[in-house]
């Protein structure tokens, strides 16, 4: 009979229509452990665009359960999931393109699959190499990501160089360095792991505001 109650409680209760709360389209919630970059990253979109959409600053002060815009604001600013009132949005200005960095090669090995090709994300290079291999930073710059929350890279480590240029290195065996570092061109970040077809191999990938480039197009010839 205890059983039979309780089956009824739940039925009543799934007939009753309760609402769950649905996010506004183009929005995002934050789950635990992201951060701005691999939002951005997920979607390719811009991550200083889309920390100016939601009124962020730098973007660091996130919290899983916010919501996040993922498109410019019209009519009136994101909210995020406080619900405090802000004013109306003033127009966004342009944020000026920035030069490209000198840029190196992450690690030595001949390249596999092409920018676009499979297997793979289609966003970068595959290098070949072995396992343990030492996999350096193409260009100086900061640590904005390190971690294995994006599906389809592995142990990934994400470089902000500018306001323009970000690049990505996957499929990592070890990850050598933490979020907010201040990285040199050259320094060891990381060490190759196996990505598809359990190869080893380095996912590389350069970004202009937001969208994956060729990295080939900077790489110096060799």
């Amino acid at each position: 009979m205890r059983a039979i109650a309780i089956a009824l409680v739940l039925l009543i209760v799934a007939g009753c229509g309760i609402p769950r709360y649905v996010p506004p389209p183009d929005t995002h919630i934050v789950r635990r452990g992201e951060t701005l970059f691999s939002i951005a990253w997920r979607y390719n979109l811009d991550p200083s665009q889309v920390a100016r959409w939601n009124q962020l600053g730098d973007g660091s002060l996130i919290h899983p359960g916010d919501v996040i815009r993922l498109s410019p604001p019209s009519g009136s600013v994101g909210q995020r999931s406080t619900s405090a009132s802000r004013p109306q949005p003033k127009p966004l200005p342009s944020v000026p393109t920035e030069p490209p960095p000198p840029w190196g090669w992450p690690t030595n090995g001949r390249i596999s699959v092409n920018f676009g090709g499979k297997p793979g994300t289609g966003t970068g290079i595959l290098i070949d190499g072995k396992t343990g291999q030492a996999i350096v930073a193409a260009a100086s710059g900061r640590v904005v990501y390190a971690g294995s929350g994006l599906i389809g890279y592995g142990q990934l480590i994400i470089l902000k160089h500018n306001d323009t240029y970000l690049s990505a290195y996957g499929y990592n065996a070890s990850l050598l360095v933490k979020e907010g570092e201040s990285i040199k061109k050259g320094q060891r970040i990381a060490t190759m792991g196996e990505g598809p077809e359990r190869k080893a191999r380095l996912h590389f990938e350069i970004r202009r505001n937001g969208k994956p480039v060729n990295p080939r197009q900077y790489l110096p010839a060799r």
